[in-house]
């Protein structure tokens, strides 16, 4: 059976649990934009991702497996290409200033 992400409520929920905190304070307590980690439940967001793990002592696998792959890596974007690999196209052609 594939395990499905975990709900929105039950990670906002996590948080608060495990640090007294919501998404918002725990977010400025990053120093990050109040609304930073809550962008984390809609759409992939590694360091995003991370800090709300770490917060609750889990893995981000564990919290979000529909965004990595079996292995632990994350899987590429839709665009069939990783931030790495946009970072080497970007040095191989710098745009001209």
């Amino acid at each position: 059976m594939a395990h499905s992400d975990w709900h929105n409520a039950d990670i906002v929920a996590a948080v608060k649990k495990a640090t007294g905190m919501s998404l918002r304070k725990l977010s400025e307590s990053k120093a990050l934009g109040p609304g930073t980690l809550q962008q984390a439940l809609h759409r992939p967001y590694p360091k995003a991702e991370r800090i709300i793990a770490d917060a609750i002592g889990e893995q981000p696998q564990t919290i979000w497996p529909s965004r990595y792959n079996k292995s632990g890596p994350r899987k590429y974007r839709k665009s069939g290409s990783s931030v790495a690999d946009r970072s080497n196209r970007t040095q191989q052609n710098p745009k001209d200033e």
